[in-house]
């Protein structure tokens, strides 16, 4: 069964090595663990066929080079090999059908608005469309499209890239990038805002989001002036509408025909809804807790008239003891259990802070729908999943969501999706919680539970949900995980994901194994059986009759 493992040993020279193998429990196990030992040259390979298993084996330190092999890591001298074995899977047969984009490169469209290698990815293309992936996402860049001059728009490159997708039969979900991009995890173009816009930054920087130091992010613009008249006679949410009516009048025959099948609008840094508290740029780190940005004057004004309409005024400042980006709660008085962000003040705050982030949701997704009537639309959340095992939830606090131990802080911007009938694309669908608590225990991070939380927030109000990973993912684990998220086990009320758009188009993927695993994963999201199913130990196969019954179930 652990045949990737007989591999990865094939590949060593056994008269250099002496393995030692070890498993380590990676998920709460639902039987006792059965192992097998594999013979291999120079020593064994222990795996575990009921349990959910990583297999290690670490290679005494000879003269070998670990850079040859790209599953090798350095420990305490030692060499370790890491692969996954077969683990038991949930069948998906029969189960609903959930459509799979894919998101295409960053850079697919150069500065000049052009199409970048349209072979190469046409080759693409065809590979994803032989796996019956449904579509592909693809960012439309203010930086790029509205470049040099207000309201003067470039869509030549997405025209060409758009008619690409259609004659292969693939559907479209367009984001509204309405950001920087470049400095965060997994940018590798440099994309910035409009030039227009960065010579208007120079003379008002605080058209950006700031942070207590007074550090400018010039990754978006400040929520601040989404009403404020500072963008050559407009505000940034007309800015906004103004670029979205365009596409729309621009692509009509797309929407027409259905080839652009949802909208994505970008509400903040990275096109998520949140403020940008945890920038790189800043000198943050994982997990610091992040930094309050709203010390930009539009936005310190909006906190001084809540601070008077409540009838404290010397409620008009931020926090004085929130720490800095790499802080950790409990080092903090505004953070640490029973700290100042649950007093009469912190509560103030957060409310107006967190209800800055709704509100900028809010005006700007009514007018999308003006824009994109009659289509899918849909916004972006991010998986702040690190410090979500204390009490303030902080790295959440400061990027606006108010969502401390003893508050449901999903729940209204859940209810402000609802009303403009938006969906939500949330990421870190793939993430395991005991792989975080492995990997950075300090973090006290429960990514599974802050999916859970979210989704059924949405879910709650009836809104449609779709996600993303948050990182590259290959192996078949990750692609469980997204599955038993996708495809809750025995929920009575048949929820399940709308879409799934994978994090992204590579050379990585197109490699032969990892394409073949991704070919799988789709064809589980589609609710198709696959051929190497391992069921989980005392699961019979369904039968026809029971997996009706399952299909209605969901």
């Amino acid at each position: 069964m652990a045949l990737s493992s007989v591999r990865i040993f094939s590949s060593l020279n056994p008269q250099t090595a002496s393995l030692i193998a070890h498993s380590t429990l990676q998920s709460r196990s639902p039987t006792s663990l059965d192992y097998t030992l594999f013979s291999v040259k120079g020593g064994f390979v222990s795996y575990s066929v009921s349990g959910s298993s990583r297999i290690q084996a670490i290679v005494r330190d000879k003269g070998e080079r670990t850079e040859d092999h790209p599953l090798v890591n350095n420990v305490d001298g030692n060499q370790v090999i890491e692969s996954w074995t077969r683990l038991p899977e949930r069948d998906f047969a029969g189960t609903p059908y959930v459509p799979v984009y894919v998101m295409l490169p960053l850079g697919v469209i150069d500065m000049n608005c052009e199409l970048v290698d349209a072979d190469g990815l046409l080759d693409q293309l065809r590979i994803l469309k032989s796996a019956n992936v449904d579509g592909v996402m693809v960012d439309c860049w203010w930086g790029i499209v509205e470049a040099q001059t207000p309201q003067s728009y470039n869509w030549g490159g997405y025209k060409r890239l758009f008619q690409i997708v259609r004659d292969l039969g693939l559907k479209l979900q367009v984001v509204m990038s309405f950001h920087e991009c470049g400095g965060n995890v997994g940018d590798d173009v440099h994309i910035p805002l409009p030039q227009w816009v960065r010579e208007i930054g120079q003379s008002n920087p605080d058209i950006y989001f700031t942070d207590r130091e007074g550090r400018r992010n010039s990754e978006c613009l400040t929520w601040g002036i989404d009403k404020e008249r500072v963008l050559k006679g407009r505000t940034a949410v007309e800015v906004y509408f103004d670029y979205m009516r365009s596409f729309r009048v621009e692509f009509d025959e797309f929407f027409v025909d259905g080839v652009i099948s949802e909208i994505e609008v970008g509400l903040g840094p990275c096109g998520e809804l949140r403020y940008p508290s945890y920038t790189a740029k800043h000198g943050w780190r994982y997990p610091g807790i992040g930094e309050f940005q709203c010390y930009d004057k539009y936005l310190m004004k909006s906190l001084s008239k809540a601070a008077e309409i409540r009838g404290h005024t010397f409620w008009a400042r931020g926090p004085d003891n929130a720490g800095s980006y790499n802080s950790t709660p409990h080092e903090t008085g505004f953070f640490r259990d029973g700290g100042d962000y649950d007093s009469y003040y912190g509560r103030f705050f957060l409310n107006w802070y967190s209800q800055v982030l709704v509100d900028h949701g809010d005006r700007v997704l009514a007018l999308a729908n003006l824009a994109f009537e009659g289509t899918c639309i849909a916004a972006k959340l991010s998986g702040i999943h690190w410090w979500y095992k204390t009490a303030s939830h902080a790295a959440e606090l400061t990027a606006g969501f108010y969502n401390p131990a003893n508050r449901d802080g999903y729940a209204p911007i859940a209810a402000m999706l609802k009303k403009h009938g938006v969906a939500l694309n949330f990421t870190c669908v793939e993430l395991r919680t005991l792989d975080q608590h492995e990997d950075f225990p300090e973090a006290l991070a429960d990514p599974e539970g802050l999916v859970w939380q979210v989704l059924n927030a949405a879910w709650d109000v009836s809104i449609l949900v779709a996600s993303e990973n948050a990182l590259p993912c290959y192996d078949r684990e990750g692609y469980n995980k997204i599955l038993e998220n996708a495809k809750p086990r025995n929920d009575p009320d048949g929820r399940h994901l709308s879409a799934f758009t994978y994090l992204r188009l590579s050379p990585v993927l197109m490699e032969g194994h990892n394409f073949a695993e991704f070919e799988r994963f789709v064809k589980r999201m589609h609710g198709e059986a696959v051929a190497d199913l391992q069921v989980f130990p005392n699961e019979k196969p369904a039968t026809p009759e029971e997996k009706d019954g399952q299909f209605a179930a969901w």
